[in-house]
């Protein structure tokens, strides 16, 4: 694992340049004369020289031969050269004092190639070296919107009205189509820029840049890879902090973890899966696709987030009504319970026959100010903390009468108001301009609508506080001898066991233990006991016993032939709900705790939470709740209850131990850790360390 580079680089003079130099600059040359256009166009009020060896004039403007020929030490310098060229060029920058550039090129430091690799090594150490600010490479340079610096080959993106959203896209060809369709949509930006290849500047330098930024009231990330985690949480934290909500979408969700066959938790958790426990932490909104992080970054822009989860509904069909019955129940997007007093307000509003609820259908108003009246009477109760009113932006701003009447309700509450439409559909110029004039905005299909809604509470939740992080790892005396006596004091205990040779030992122990029993294989090359046939259960007498040892020995030595077997390990069979309960170090975020159903079928049925450490006590019920284990606990088919608040308990322990003993322990995991019956407790049946 690789050294992060500690503490953040600043992308102040990439992204405010107050002049600039664009090197390559050329008339046969599409990317840097479509910058430079839009530049000119746009009226950019800083210096902008050109540099060309090999030409006098470029654009009808004087040009220069490199960069310390300049007359002046501009801030930044806009690189759209051969990749084998880039690297003079940053020494010509450094040289005459520049303080940053973007470089645009591949072949610096991307693929296997060795010429790549050895210029990324080059620009590595002129980065440490002279100390400029390099953005890219193999980028395709940004947007500031408020500075009119348009250093992106996109004119036509240069043209929507500054905003509040700041967008960091480690793909510069997604960037253009998410803010080309997020400007049609009525989202405005602050900066957009493509990160590229990140040789200096990271997510992170972007991320923590704009929690400072005034402008930047929310930040939207597409994620490859994290190539500074511990720096993407802190800067993630203080957004947290400031209350600025990141949205990101994360490529890779189905890589398998490099430890998979390590331990099951390792399975489990997966690069994404820890990816996902990271964003809950530290409360980022990850969508699964482009679509989801238009709509959600639209519901931000309404600039107020939720007192509560519960949506009320405002619709004028029951085909709506129906269909969010189903979407909502799907995203686990909760109904406000309208109160008695609502439903009697509403029923003027209401065509004949038909009797209010939430989700309601209200038929098609008469106006726009009765819909807008109808709106409010939902607004007004108490159960109601996000209002979600169906309707379709017109085409013509004067297909809509009344628009004064939308933004008075929206201004009379500090709740979420958000339209949204059952399907897609076009939006032009006037959209736009009604979806401004009533300021809050429409959302396009009921389950991204429920989904946006959702990480507007998700975000509420967490806004404003500081994450939890796991502190300094500490030294730990914990060895394989006094792992059991450790873990008791943990209050994490076993079945009664007991350690046997031979078969004849075996039996001789579990008369002593008390039937029934399990024998299980003992081997220190055998991590995973079920699957070489190394457990058996349910024994009840001495002979039984013999022959399942003989019988383990056979399977065992044909599923691991060179395993070293050191006997047999008897123990007391013990009845219950099967759970599992891990904790083990991440590469990338660190300390991370899983809970969930246990047993044989535990990677398949993939029915557990994952946290990153440290968990307090809600946080752990959290992980149990909605989990398919959370029925088995309260009793399912008629079984009795078993106890919850001890296995709370146990992952609790499961936890602080993994924290005080990182610094030896990799993994621990218990699986199965048997849930009894409610007041007795649980039993830790196996108990599994990686050590360091």
């Amino acid at each position: 694992m690789t050294v992060e580079r500690e503490g953040f680089r600043s992308p102040e003079t990439v992204l405010r340049a107050r002049s600039i130099a664009i090197v390559g600059a050329s008339d046969r040359a599409r990317w840097p004369a479509d910058i430079y256009g839009g530049l000119k166009k746009h009226s950019y009020a800083g210096n902008i020289y050109l540099i060309n060896p090999r030409q006098a004039e470029v654009y009808g403007q004087k040009a220069y031969p490199n960069l310390r020929d300049l007359p002046e030490a501009v801030d930044h310098a806009i690189v759209i050269v051969p990749g084998s060229a880039v690297v003079g060029v940053l020494e010509d920058a450094a040289a005459r004092g520049i303080k940053s550039a973007t470089v645009y090129a591949g072949g610096v430091g991307d693929g296997e190639g060795i010429e790549s690799k050895a210029r990324g090594a080059q620009v590595r150490d002129l980065v440490a070296r002279t100390g400029l600010i390099v953005a890219g490479p193999n980028c395709m340079g940004g947007f500031s919107y408020r500075e009119k610096l348009f250093a992106y080959p996109n004119p036509r993106l240069a043209d929507i009205a500054p905003g509040h959203v700041g967008c960091v896209f480690q793909s510069g060809g997604t960037l253009q189509f998410f803010m080309s369709t997020g400007g049609e949509r009525g989202l405005r930006f602050s900066y957009g820029f493509s990160s590229g290849n990140e040789l200096d500047l990271d997510l992170a330098d972007y991320i923590n840049w704009m929690v400072d930024d005034p402008d930047t009231r929310q930040i939207v990330v597409f994620i490859e890879g994290i190539r500074r985690p511990r720096a993407f949480m802190q800067a993630a934290a203080r957004a947290l902090e400031a209350g600025k909500p990141i949205i990101a979408i994360k490529t890779g969700a189905t890589e398998g973890s490099a430890q998979a066959a390590a331990s099951h938790t390792g399975a489990i958790a997966g690069d994404f899966a820890t990816y996902l426990a990271m964003c809950e932490r530290y409360g980022i909104i990850n969508c699964d696709q482009l679509d989801d992080l238009v709509e959600v970054t639209l519901a931000f822009q309404c600039g107020r987030v939720p007192k509560g989860p519960k949506i009320g509904w405002v619709t004028t069909s029951g085909g709506t009504v129906d269909l969010l019955y189903d979407c909502a129940a799907k995203e686990n997007a909760p109904f406000a319970t309208f109160s008695p007093e609502t439903l009697e307000a509403m029923k003027p509003y209401m065509q004949e026959g038909i009797h209010p609820k939430n989700p309601l259908d209200s038929g098609i108003p008469s106006t726009l100010g009765k819909a807008a009246e109808l709106c409010e009477v939902a607004l007004r109760d108490a159960d109601v903390d996000i209002l979600a009113w169906a309707n379709q932006l017109p085409g013509k701003k004067a297909a809509w009468n009344g628009l004064e009447a939308l933004r008075a309700m929206r201004d009379a509450t500090d709740k979420p108001v958000i339209g949204f439409a059952r399907m897609a559909y076009q939006m032009g110029p006037d959209s736009i301009e009604v979806q401004d004039s009533v300021a809050f905005p429409f959302l396009q299909g009921l389950p991204a609508t429920c989904r946006a809604l959702n990480a507007l509470w998700f975000h509420a939740q967490r806004s404003g506080r500081k994450p939890a992080m796991a502190g300094a790892v500490a030294s730990s005396s914990l060895n394989a001898g006094n792992l059991d006596a450790i873990l008791k004091t943990y209050g994490i205990a076993g079945p009664k066991s007991a350690l046997s040779v031979t078969p004849a030992e075996a039996a001789k122990a579990a008369a002593a233990i008390g039937y029934p029993v399990v024998l299980k294989i003992s081997s220190r090359d055998i991590l995973h006991k079920t699957e070489a046939g190394g457990v058996i259960l349910d024994l009840r007498t001495g002979a039984a016993v013999e022959e399942a040892a003989n019988k383990l020995l056979t399977s065992a030595k044909a599923a691991y032939p060179n395993a070293v077997i050191d006997g047999f390990l008897v123990q007391e069979m013990v009845f219950g709900v099967e759970a599992i309960v891990g904790a083990r170090d991440d590469d990338l975020y660190g300390p991370v705790l899983l809970a969930g159903s246990g047993g044989i079928l535990v990677e398949l049925l993939k029915d557990a939470r994952l946290k990153l450490l440290p968990a307090d006590g809600a946080e752990i019920t959290g992980m149990i709740d909605g989990l398919k284990l959370e029925k088995l606990l309260a009793g399912y088919r008629g079984k009795p209850a078993v106890d919850r608040a001890a296995l709370e308990k146990a992952i609790s322990a499961v936890a602080q131990f993994f924290l005080d003993h990182r610094a030896v322990v990799a993994d621990i995991e218990i699986n199965p850790l048997i849930v009894r019956p409610a007041g007795q407790g649980v039993c830790a049946v196996d108990v599994r360390v990686i050590w360091k």
